[in-house]
């Protein structure tokens, strides 16, 4: 499944078991595009003890990763359409913790998704990112290889540099991508987005997604471009923001109850039955 572009593979543990020790060499097998299938990554969808279902991100690097925007709202229409969950408002377990998700049908068919992505978190400790440890990271001067930029940081549950830019074809998206990514002063590292402001309700956005390099589209790291566009007087609390990714548009809206509320499409792609390489050798 994608969401505008951002395709994992989604493996329904509700059929089948998978062992711990597997699942990030079988996350590396899966995103090959010569020797797998190919993709961002793999995402689990299983049984919670605290919630509908559980969700479980594997980048394309093997690495477990917190929390996906664009794979909450698959995991939605997956668990939906599956009958996992049989009504259309649904919660899921991730990482970093519970999320609320409603499915938008027509005909049966789920055409949208809207998740409350919660809170963002704010503190340099949480995000987290070196510093004082209480301070906001809001317009600060950053300065990486010879380039002096200007950085707000947010964790959506996972950490995320926004740089805003006057014209998104010109963001050193390839260039400073995967050297910020691995900046010490991210000891998690950290998604890198770079973010040209249209107007108050319009954002220009592209990502280099922590784990996986360049992607589609990054929902938490689009819920994170509003908030800063917020943070930085860009736009207004309240009021949806239409973000422009690379494979469409997200609209996010920071409320006045501190919540973030992401509304986009999610896409089915195929199925079929994969089998590992350890088990065809």
């Amino acid at each position: 499944m994608h969401g505008l572009g951002n395709n994992y593979i989604y493996i329904n543990e509700f059929d089948v078991s998978l062992k711990e020790e597997q699942l990030s060499s079988l996350a590396v097998e899966l995103a090959d595009q010569y020797r797998g299938i190919g993709s961002d990554g793999m995402i689990l969808i299983g049984p919670s003890d605290t919630a509908d279902v559980r969700m479980r991100i594997f980048n394309n690097d093997g690495s477990e990763a917190k929390n996906c925007g664009n794979g909450l709202r698959c995991v939605a229409r997956y668990a939906y359409e599956r009958d996992l969950v049989k009504k259309a408002s649904m919660s899921i377990e991730t990482k970093s913790g519970l999320v609320t998700a409603d499915v938008h049908t027509e005909d049966g068919e789920v055409k949208e998704v809207t998740v409350n992505m919660g809170q963002p978190i704010l503190s340099r400790e949480q995000i987290p990112m070196t510093g004082e440890p209480t301070d906001q990271v809001v317009g600060e001067p950053f300065d990486v290889d010879d380039e002096s930029l200007t950085v707000t940081a947010i964790s959506m549950g996972n950490p995320h540099a926004v740089f805003f830019v006057n014209d998104i074809d010109e963001a050193p998206l390839t260039t400073l991508g995967p050297v910020i990514e691995k900046d010490p002063r991210f000891p998690d590292w950290v998604n890198v987005e770079f973010v040209e402001v249209v107007s108050a309700t319009e954002l220009h956005f592209r990502v280099w997604e922590r784990g996986s390099g360049i992607t589609q589209a990054c929902g938490t790291g689009a819920c994170a471009a509003a908030v800063a566009a917020i943070l930085n007087e860009h736009s207004r609390r309240n009021e949806e923001i239409t973000v422009h990714l690379a494979g469409g548009d997200l609209i996010i809206r920071w409320d006045d109850r501190g919540e973030v509320w992401m509304t986009g499409p999610a896409e089915v792609i195929c199925d079929g039955v994969y089998v590992p390489r350890e088990i065809r050798k």
